[in-house]
């Protein structure tokens, strides 16, 4: 994923960002500590206008209560803690504890720590391990693509009715449109957006911001 939305020529990406609330110091320090400890990995980290739209949208649906698949260094949890506001409980899932690491500092920087909860294990032990009866006002989707619809599966039921499903990489800079591309990781995102186009239980637009971000409502 580039950190910016390829979809838009880069005037108007410029455009776009200028007339953006922007990321303030500490998510600018830990984009750029990101880039520099993980260069290799850095593409994960979602856009900075990604990042405003996720604090945003927590706050316009009221949600208290979130979960996030595929955490790296902590900058898309930051900005949806941020959103869940003071008494906001979010539940972080990744497998990586060199990444994590980076994102508890900065977590602690933000002054969203105490909102946030990481369980280092499979997202999907983690999922399916929770109390029946645990609902969700919003859960985000960024790890590995194979796994999106099992994700997704364990994830709609447990959004309240209204609750939002966030899904990252959905465009997959471009490729999901192009025939010749047939790699597992755009075959993957194909297969999860033809799923989730088809399934009843949400109506789901594809925002063109970052590497494509699916919102899905629940019914």
């Amino acid at each position: 994923m580039a950190l910016s939305s390829g979809q838009l020529s880069p005037e108007l990406h410029d455009y776009v960002v200028s007339h953006s609330t922007g990321p303030d110091a500490v998510l600018r320090a830990l984009a750029a500590e990101t880039l520099e400890r993980f260069p290799g990995n850095a593409g994960m980290q979602i856009a900075p206008e990604q990042g405003t739209f996720m604090t945003l949208l927590p706050r316009l649906i009221g949600a208290r209560r979130a979960v996030e698949v595929g955490t790296f260094t902590g900058y898309s949890s930051l900005c949806l803690a941020r959103g869940l506001g003071e008494d906001g409980e979010l539940l972080c899932c990744d497998v990586n504890e060199e990444w994590t690491s980076l994102a508890r500092r900065y977590w602690e920087e933000a002054g969203v720590a105490e909102r946030i909860q990481l369980r280092l294990a499979p997202a999907l032990d983690t999922l399916r391990e929770l109390p029946p009866d645990l609902v969700f006002d919003l859960a985000f989707i960024d790890a590995d693509k194979p796994s999106y619809v099992a994700y997704w599966e364990e994830l709609v039921p447990r959004l309240r009715p209204g609750g939002v499903l966030l899904v990252d990489n959905t465009l997959w800079s471009g490729a999901v449109a192009d025939p010749d591309r047939q790699d597992n990781s755009v075959r993957a995102i194909r297969a999860f957006n033809d799923h989730a186009t088809a399934d009843e239980r949400v109506e789901q637009v594809i925002l063109p911001i970052g590497d494509g971000l699916m919102l899905a409502r629940k019914r």
